[in-house]
This record gives C-alpha cells, structure tokens and sequence, in this order.
C-alpha cells in the first residue's frame, strides 16, 4: 500500500468557467492530463451538480486510475477547487507522475492561491502480515 497521496486546496481560479461548470469539459481535461503524466485510467465518472440560491453549481470529476485515484471537485461560486491525487507505488515508483499529473490541473485552473500537502502513505516492507 506505499504511496504518495498530493492534495491542493485552489482559492480564485482564473480559469475558464467551463473547467468549473462542465463535467464533460473538466473530464476529458482530467483524462488528457492522466495519459500526459503517463498513468493509467482504468475508470471515470463526471457528475455536474444543480445550481443552488449560492449559485452554478460545480463539478465532481473522478479518474479511477491502475496506480489509484484523480478527484477533482469545483466550486465555481467560490472560484475554488479541490484535488486530490494519490497513486500506489507498488511495482514502480509513480511519485514524479503523480506531481505532474498535480502541476498540470493546478495549471489547468489557474489559481491565486494554492494549499498542497504530500503525505508518504504505508510503508516498503518485506514482510507480508
């Protein structure tokens, strides 16, 4: 189960509305940057939330990759993104793919403001429990 798992909190994306309003759009946005990173996308899901007294509403968009997962998930009412980005480095270390899968999407949306956190998650062992 090692891996790294990146997350990003993006405030005032200055991207196009369409990769915060259009589930289509941000999904093959997502796809595209998977295959770039050269990782593997295995399944998917987009989903376009109603509008609400907020405002539009956002876009959930997961890639189920070979390595694990990409979510994204917008808010455009607030110009604001999450991503989270985690692979399993089982096999092969994917940890340079994961950062350019992250770095193309932060990209992508274009904030002015951006909290990433990295965490190392499991442990190399040789010992099978």
């Amino acid at each position: 189960m090692q891996g790294l798992h990146l997350t990003a909190d993006l405030q005032g994306c200055r991207c196009a509305s369409a990769w915060l309003l259009d589930a289509t759009a941000l999904g093959r946005a997502c796809t595209d940057a998977v295959r770039a990173a050269g990782l593997q996308a295995v399944g998917q899901l987009f989903h376009e939330f109603p509008a609400t007294a907020h405002g539009p509403g956002g876009v959930t968009a997961t890639v189920l990759l070979a390595e694990s997962h990409l979510c994204v998930h917008t808010w455009p009412e607030q110009h604001a993104v999450t991503l989270d980005v985690y692979v399993c480095n089982f096999g092969a270390d994917h940890s340079a793919k994961a950062h350019a899968l992250m770095d193309a999407l932060l990209a992508l949306f274009q904030p002015t403001a951006v909290d990433r956190h990295a965490l190392q998650r499991g442990a190399v062992s040789g010992v099978a429990a």
